[in-house]
């Protein structure tokens, strides 16, 4: 078994310390920017940044659908930490400042992938999948926050 990493990184039109708050805002926001792939979301407890219990059923494909409980930390300013309860899986998200007014967001996924051939088929095609997917709720994001 190895770690599986996917990363995307995407420019979102907003100073740095609104990006952050957004991205950490799970009651109003996250629901708002969450691609098609993401299903049944729900917050369980918190609902801003550190401390916030987060659910959702995500569908990597039509097959692969992972019932995904969350635990939100914030080890640094502008950094998210995503870590499931149901699995490996652990989601970083940074935001940086850039130019004036903008803000890089970088996100980073790992998991345990699984082994054998299977194991092959999901380091290759699984992290160009969720870059794919975390380009779009980055997208999302960027109109809502610039719009």
């Amino acid at each position: 078994m190895s770690q599986v990493v996917a990363t995307a990184e995407g420019i979102v039109r907003a100073p740095a310390d609104q990006v952050a708050a957004a991205l950490a805002d799970y009651e109003t926001v996250r629901p708002r920017v969450l691609p098609v792939q993401f299903s049944e979301y729900r917050v369980e407890s918190g609902g801003q940044g550190a401390g916030t219990r987060v659910h959702w059923r995500f569908a990597a494909t039509s097959k692969r659908v992972r019932d995904q409980l969350l635990d939100v930390t914030e080890p640094a300013p502008g950094t998210l930490v995503e870590t499931d309860r149901n699995s490996s899986m652990v989601t970083t998200w940074t935001v940086l400042a850039a130019d004036a007014g903008l803000s890089t967001v970088r996100v980073r996924t790992t998991w345990d992938g699984a082994s054998g051939i299977g194991g092959f088929f999901e380091r290759t095609f699984a992290p160009k999948g969720l870059r794919r997917v975390h380009g779009d709720l980055l997208r999302r994001l960027d109109e809502v926050l610039a719009g």
